[in-house]
């Protein structure tokens, strides 16, 4: 890859800064602010530099980053991606729901060499409810990167697919990179390089790809730091209120279903509401209907659970009208 160089000058205090990317598209700029928000708020004194690589970035969301920092002690930079980079999985894209922005952070290490030697990424469906203290310490001499585990059931069914070495497996979702033993050990590479070769058998197109470019080479830790919650197990079974999570640090709300979703009725909402409401992207409301079909469908499913029977046949007869033919 041979993404642009930096246009801006590292200043001296993001030399010193802890620095996080985003890869985003514009429809998940609003669940970034609440997921930086909640960073922000969660560690007083830290100074952050959050990157975000898109393939464009609305002026509207270039005016809130500059209002973040603004408002904020912290330093952000757009880094705007080809998407030619990413033409050799065209197919992978259209052939799933994922978006292309997913492809991105394979480009993080080359486009950030300049800017730090270690960066962390998180999904932008993540919301931090702890310090990073202990994550910020971990040493970074000659790790390529620190990962989480996914669910016991993935890695078991997963690292049997792909074939790993041993019955580890991590969500990709949360990745703490060593710039230059990544790019040294050519991961980007080697991930795409499994994208190409077994992709269109893989479930998860580029974790899949990671988890084998990494195999033996990647540092587990803690699942605090990537903390997996389903809604939809919640509400499959009309439960609302959010279970006890321990000491995670990062909640990652992985599933089909988001916290912003506000038809979803679930107490999840109230976390996203409340570091949203402090983010430039506020005065973006949440989703108060389903956004598309599959949504509908869903909602259905939770409405009859709730034994709202006319609701549910309501929204089962939208997504019957707005699935594709």
């Amino acid at each position: 890859m041979n993404p642009m160089p930096p246009t801006n000058t590292v200043t001296q205090a993001e030399q010193s800064s802890f620095h996080i990317a985003f890869c985003v598209d514009n429809h998940y700029f609003r669940a970034m602010g609440a997921t930086i928000l909640s960073i922000i708020v969660n560690n007083p004194g830290v100074h952050f530099t959050f990157h975000v690589l898109a393939f464009a970035v609305a002026d509207a969301h270039r005016a809130r980053l500059l209002k973040l920092e603004a408002e904020y002690p912290v330093k952000t930079h757009i880094h705007i991606v080809s998407p030619d980079l990413f033409s050799q999985f065209s197919h992978f894209i259209a052939s799933t729901y994922y978006s292309p922005a997913i492809f991105t952070r394979l480009a993080i290490p080359d486009v950030l060499q300049e800017y730090t030697d270690k960066v962390l990424y998180l999904d932008a469906d993540i919301l931090c409810v702890g310090k990073l203290d202990e994550l910020m310490a971990l040493p970074m001499d000659e790790q390529i990167a620190y990962v989480v585990p996914d669910a016991e059931a993935t890695t078991v069914r997963r690292a049997a697919a792909l074939k790993l070495s041993q019955v580890k497996y991590f969500n990709s979702g949360v990745l703490y990179m060593n710039i230059k033993q990544w790019r040294a050990h050519r991961i980007t590479e080697a991930t795409i390089e499994a994208m190409l070769k077994g992709g269109n058998d893989f479930r998860f197109p580029d974790q899949d790809a990671l988890n084998i470019a990494l195999d033996g080479k990647a540092t587990y830790i803690a699942k605090r730091w990537n903390y997996l919650y389903g809604l939809i197990g919640d509400l499959e079974n009309d439960r609302r209120a959010m279970y006890d999570v321990g000491d995670a640090v990062f909640i990652h709300f992985a599933g089909a279903v988001k916290p912003w979703a506000d038809w979803c009725l679930h107490d999840s909402r109230a976390i996203f509401a409340k570091y949203h409401g402090m983010s430039p992207w506020a005065d973006m409301p949440m989703d108060q209907q389903p956004q598309n079909y599959k949504e509908m469908r869903m909602h259905s499913r939770f409405l009859l659970k709730r034994k709202q029977l006319g609701a549910s046949i309501k929204w089962f007869w939208k997504y019957l009208l707005a699935r594709p033919r």
